[in-house]
């Protein structure tokens, strides 16, 4: 049986090339993503255990994202498209240092995370889009459903039936 999907979401499993300096993970390539995917900006955030962020969701924005660890993050994708194939489809994916892997998340998916961990988790994002614009003097790119508390994306307890894998 295979885990629903969200069209235009794509997961990539992430490798380590480990020696005896440490190791190395490629997150993006250049030549697999298409150039209007391509990065503006990267950063790195820290996410407490139990803590979420999210649901949100960009008008223009992809985020490709990378969980690596350490910690383990539940990962809840709703298509917010009303013109998708896959409209209304919500998936949740745990990711990070179980299930090393970046996750390109296009405008129109609702997407949320949260720290499933005991231990504080990392989160690595390469969006196509500057954060407020050039110089920061443009609007945010974010709708943020966790702001209204009559949102249909609500995060719930964690599904019993996650599976590690993608």
């Amino acid at each position: 049986m295979s885990a629903p999907h969200i069209a235009d979401v794509f997961f990539k499993p992430l490798s380590q090339h480990a020696d005896s300096r440490g190791w190395l993970v490629e997150i993006y390539r250049e030549d697999e993503l298409a150039d209007s995917l391509h990065p503006v900006m990267a950063y790195v955030s820290q996410t407490l255990p139990g803590v979420a962020r999210g649901p949100h969701e960009h008008v223009d924005q992809t985020d490709l994202f990378a969980f690596m660890g350490p910690g383990d993050f539940e990962l809840v994708l709703w298509d917010a498209r009303p013109n998708s194939p896959t409209h209304k489809v919500q998936t949740r994916t745990i990711c990070g240092q179980t299930n090393p892997c970046a996750v390109s998340i296009p405008p129109g998916v609702v997407h949320a995370y949260r720290n499933v961990s005991d231990v504080p988790g990392w989160v690595f994002n390469a969006p196509n889009r500057l954060y407020a614009g050039k110089g920061k003097q443009e609007p945010v790119d974010e709708i943020r459903h966790e702001q209204s508390a009559d949102s249909p994306y609500q995060l719930t307890q964690l599904s019993p039936n996650i599976k590690g894998s993608i």
